[in-house]
């Protein structure tokens, strides 16, 4: 593993969690590896990892970057990764209010139906977490 590799790595783990990392990686091939390590390096490691932005400030531009573009999984991902960067239900909030300004209503309408769907999902117990 590189030093990039590693350092995006350890970006990757704090920012979507290891459970996260580690199922993505038991689910990874020879055939998707190349891709795996170009995102680990390029997003986690080169953009990600910046001293710039917190991690918070990044969250809330990803949110927003990806309703725009209709990317429902990886919102739903990085709304699950607000619990690791600090961005609040109401950063959330406020960056789908600038979605449906810059990219339109039915884009944010999606997005805040994926957000709360995935928030209240956040808040719900685990099954396996029940005394």
């Amino acid at each position: 593993m590189t030093d990039s590799i590693s350092r995006g790595e350890r970006t990757r783990r704090a920012v979507l969690g290891d459970a996260h990392v580690d199922a993505a990686a038991a689910a990874g091939t020879d055939f998707d590896a190349p891709f795996q390590d170009l995102i680990t390096a390029g997003a986690w490691e080169r953009v990600w990892s910046r001293r710039d932005w917190s991690h918070r400030e990044r969250s809330m531009v990803t949110i927003a970057l990806l309703a725009a573009l209709g990317h429902e999984e990886e919102l739903a991902m990085h709304i699950r990764a607000t619990a690791n960067t600090g961005a609040s239900e109401s950063d959330i909030r406020e960056a789908l209010m600038h979605v449906a300004i810059y990219a339109g209503v039915p884009a944010a309408n999606t997005a805040f139906r994926i957000a709360k769907r995935t928030l209240s999902e956040m808040r719900s117990p685990r099954e396996g977490d029940r005394s």
